[in-house]
């Protein structure tokens, strides 16, 4: 494995592994303030975090190029979370968990046909889709039943075809020899302009008094700079180094992360049914990952 691989493979792992943890701050933050509220505050603070990183513009962006900065705001920041959101107000969230993971299939077939000329599929990914898959939903169902929604089962689908979809134009953004963080700073830019009109629909008015709270404004920080800023960054640093399909069969991990957060943190404990899908999960992910990927 040499340099620009591990740290591709390091950049995956940083960025799953706050993102297997947002659950907690989301949780403590949805006590004073709404999902698309959350939403907002996290990539402005995510957008101006990366502005002082890295102050200089981006300049001389061609009008198509452009649009594809305008499609990634919209499927990777505000579709994305909006629909993944509004959907666990319909359904479980161990539904919204088990659909959502499936994301890194569609990854898969839309950059097969996107990229005919490389990253091929074959049978080692597949396979680790299917124990991935098995294992989150040991983890996601353990102890319980699984009750369908129609409605939000559908949008935790599209949410996770959001995801597929920025996962490839993340793909394409990474052709145009920018920095990573240029990019990154325009997605976020026009992923909060595709928020706004939701924001305005929603009649949004934030509890101010909230930010003024210390735990609640080091969540929020944690979910902007952390899980925004710098997760967003690492992750297109990611697939630039591995590619798109490699990258994304990291999404697996997510779920396994939650569970060890939720038992850390928490206190929960994991029926042997659980323990036995991080396993599962875990082989799907080295599977995946395997040479012949």
């Amino acid at each position: 494995m040499n340099t620009e691989t591990r740290t591709g493979h390091l950049a995956a792992l940083v960025t799953v592994l706050i993102w297997g943890t947002t659950f907690v701050s989301t949780k403590v933050l949805l006590t004073r303030f709404t999902p698309i509220e959350i939403l907002l505050f996290r990539f402005v603070l995510g957008y101006l975090a990366l502005w002082l990183v890295y102050p200089r513009p981006l300049r001389g962006v061609m009008p198509r190029r452009e649009l594809y900065f305008a499609a990634a705001g919209l499927c990777g920041v505000c579709l994305y979370y909006l629909l993944e959101n509004v959907a666990l107000t319909h359904t479980t969230a161990s539904n919204v968990g088990v659909i959502v993971s499936v994301s890194p299939c569609f990854t898969a077939l839309l950059t097969r046909l996107t990229f005919r000329e490389g990253e091929r599929l074959r049978p080692s990914f597949f396979a680790g889709f299917v124990l991935a898959m098995a294992g989150i939903s040991l983890m996601s169902f353990a102890g319980s039943t699984v009750e369908l929604d129609p409605v939000g089962d559908l949008l935790a689908f599209l949410a996770a075809v959001c995801w597929a979809v920025y996962s490839v134009l993340t793909r394409k953004l990474g052709t145009f020899g920018y920095h990573d963080i240029q990019v990154t700073r325009r997605v976020f830019c026009y992923g909060i302009l595709w928020m706004l009109p939701a924001v305005l629909a929603m009649d949004v008015s934030p509890d101010w008094h909230g930010l003024l709270d210390p735990v609640l404004l080091g969540n929020l920080l944690y979910l902007g700079l952390g899980a925004s800023a710098l997760c967003f960054v690492t992750w297109g640093v990611a697939v630039g180094k591995l590619g798109t399909v490699r990258t994304s069969v990291y999404i697996y991990l997510v779920p396994v992360i939650t569970v060890a957060a939720s038992v850390v943190i928490l206190k929960e404990t994991l029926s042997p049914s659980a323990w036995l899908g991080v396993a599962l999960t875990l082989l799907g992910l080295a599977v995946s990952q395997g040479k012949s990927t």
